[in-house]
């Protein structure tokens, strides 16, 4: 059983052991946040304590082992930022966390520089690139999957730094699973060619238009890890606000040492 004053952290196989990759989903507990929020909220904007968020995000900070750790206000869209060292320079500090302007993915090549996106439901996508040696972390929920982040973020991979798509890993993490992904307004919120990955009727499997879409972008079958974790189903280990609205967020977090 999950010591609740235990920090928890989901890893993927098929991105550990990468020489100098830290990466880690860290679920709910191991933080100071009091409930709805316990109690490793690392969300500003939810209602919790902002001196709670500070030690919970200090908290991550200190498990990635890295220098910096670098966010985004997260707005459900396509924008991505690119973390360079002048990009880095001009984020604001916040806690022990910088913070760039609006964005949902989040890409460098910097060592010692955590890429942080915060989810409760939402997917986070890490894509690694071992060998140019560059990383993104993408916050992407269902209006990411309607507005294609990912093959947006993939693009830019290959075109700023020269990735290919074959040599890309992506890693999933847990998320909001076909099981308990209701959308009544599917109709109108969801392109028809989601239509297929219905799982049951209003219910659509996401884990699957990722792997899709990630294929879609050249990225081979066997270089994609999807977590398969409800975080509803699982919401007393993992933030959820499909089950508990009112919540905290998770950190993903991405970095090469």
């Amino acid at each position: 059983m999950q010591d609740k004053n235990e920090l928890y952290r989901h890893n993927f196989q098929l991105l550990t052991g990468i020489p100098g990759l830290i990466h880690g989903v860290f679920g709910r507990h191991g933080g100071v946040s009091l409930a709805p929020y316990d109690s490793l909220n690392v969300g500003w904007s939810n209602g919790d304590s902002p001196d709670a968020v500070r030690e919970n995000l200090s908290r991550v900070k200190d498990a990635m082992g890295v220098a910096q750790m670098i966010g985004s206000p997260q707005v459900h869209g396509d924008t991505i930022q690119i973390v360079d060292e002048e990009a880095l320079a001009a984020a604001k500090e916040r806690g022990p966390a910088r913070v760039t302007t609006p964005a949902d993915a989040l890409i460098t090549n910097l060592r010692d520089v955590g890429l942080i996106v915060k989810i409760a439901d939402c997917q986070a996508v890490f894509l690694v690139d071992p060998v140019k040696r560059v990383i993104a972390n993408v916050h992407s929920g269902w209006r990411g999957s309607v507005n294609g982040v990912l093959l947006k973020v993939v693009r830019l991979l290959r075109e700023r730094y020269g990735c290919r798509s074959q040599d890309l890993l992506a890693a999933v993490s847990p998320s909001l699973g076909p099981c308990c992904a209701e959308f009544r307004n599917f109709r109108t919120e969801l392109p028809p060619a989601f239509r297929e990955f219905q799982s049951r009727p209003a219910y659509f499997d996401f884990w699957a238009i990722t792997r899709r879409q990630l294929q879609k972008a050249g990225l081979r079958e066997a270089n994609i890890e999807i977590a398969g974790r409800c975080t509803v189903c699982e919401a007393q280990h993992f933030f959820s606000y499909r089950a508990q609205g009112t919540t905290g967020r998770m950190a993903a977090a991405v970095a090469w040492n």
